[in-house]
């Protein structure tokens, strides 16, 4: 049986920054992985101080980013595929402006499902990965992600649910992204501290330790293909600088400590027992080809 894994993001680069060395490595072993990206990014800022600054438009800053995702999508080995909304932008001021008409947060609920349930039905993943309910962050799109992924596992399945949508399809099972797990913080802090190196979590632990942790059930070892993470990373060159925070622990010191990305299991249609080191536990004896 082949294996699938379905990713579902927000905008271009968060695959890169969420998963990506999982979803690598898993397509070097030979299985299926689509990323599916909510909107296009238009609404984003170019974040790394050392990209060429220009007069950038919503129409200039979409075709920046199909460029940056195609080159990150090559690096990890993975296929893509775009859902085709729009970048709600994340609002800014007290009180925040009302998002842009016509943005994807702002998108019915059952509309958004219905597309993301076509291309569940169409590639029949075993496997979905996306956000938690807080988004990860409080931007709109990211919460909308997740209920919109939530939302298609649920009914990709339920043949009374979009039946003009495709030929229902049960994803085995869900997961949640916790690339940023306390404990994964704490440990890489300390490893920086013992060697001399400057660490850039120290504040991301304090904020980190005054809410409820995510429930991390499952640590892929996915250390060897940091590399292709990291060149995916760079491939946004708009939005990543290449000797920012992402770069910050030295690689041979993060294969040491954390050789891991980390998942929370939402949901699981077949059996497993947990803790996991494999998304598709279970999947094999549970599963439909």
């Amino acid at each position: 049986m082949t294996l699938r894994l379905m990713a579902v993001h927000a905008h271009p680069d968060d695959e890169a920054s969420k998963g990506a060395a999982t979803l690598a490595r898993y397509a070097a072993e030979g299985v299926e992985v689509l990323v599916v990206t909510c909107t296009g990014g238009e609404r984003g800022d170019v974040l790394n101080p050392r990209f060429p600054r220009s007069e950038q438009t919503p129409q200039t800053m979409a075709a920046l980013r199909r460029r940056e995702m195609a080159a990150a999508v090559t690096a990890l080995g993975v296929r893509h595929r775009w859902l085709g909304f729009v970048d709600s932008g994340l609002p800014e001021g007290d009180p925040p402006p009302p998002l842009p008409e016509g943005s994807f947060a702002l998108v019915p609920l059952e509309q958004a499902t219905a597309r993301l349930v076509e291309v569940v039905r169409e590639f029949r993943p075993h496997v979905m990965t996306t956000y938690d309910p807080t988004g990860g962050y409080p931007h709109p799109d990211h919460v909308r992600t997740h209920e919109v992924g939530l939302a298609a596992y649920r009914a990709a399945g339920d043949p009374a649910r979009f039946p003009h949508a495709g030929t229902p399809w049960q994803v085995s099972k869900l997961y949640y992204d916790a690339p940023f797990s306390v404990h994964r913080l704490r440990a890489l802090h300390e490893a920086m501290v013992r060697a001399g190196l400057v660490s850039p979590f120290a504040g991301w632990i304090a904020r980190r330790e005054t809410v409820e942790p995510q429930a991390v059930t499952t640590r892929v070892e996915c250390a060897a293909w940091f590399g292709a993470r990291d060149a995916a990373l760079r491939a946004h060159a708009s939005q990543v600088d290449p000797d920012g925070f992402f770069f910050a622990v030295p690689r041979d010191l993060e294969a040491q400590v954390w050789p891991y990305e980390e998942y929370e299991l939402a949901d699981s249609r077949v059996t497993t027992t947990l803790p996991e080191d494999d998304l598709f536990t279970g999947v094999a004896a549970g599963s439909a080809s």
